[in-house]
């Protein structure tokens, strides 16, 4: 199903709902997207300046994978 197709299967859908706290939570939901496009406007300092520190780690190689963190503790 293309999108066109599957947005207008949700209108029909939409117009026939009668359950009042799924329309109020598809409200919620559109609001949120509308005045949320980036999250990293929303993030504190300090957790921007985790991200960055974790990236950098990456770029340095400073990085272990999933399954060397396995054997280490035994899972």
């Amino acid at each position: 199903m293309g999108l066109e197709a599957l947005k207008l299967e949700l209108i029909e859908w939409l117009s026939r709902l009668d359950d009042n706290s799924t329309i109020e939570y598809l409200k919620i939901v559109k609001d949120s997207s509308d005045q949320h496009l980036d999250w990293w406007n929303d993030v504190s300092e300090n957790e921007k300046a985790g991200i960055e520190r974790g990236l950098k780690d990456i770029e340095e190689g400073r990085v272990h994978s999933h399954s060397s963190i396995r054997a280490k503790y035994g899972l």
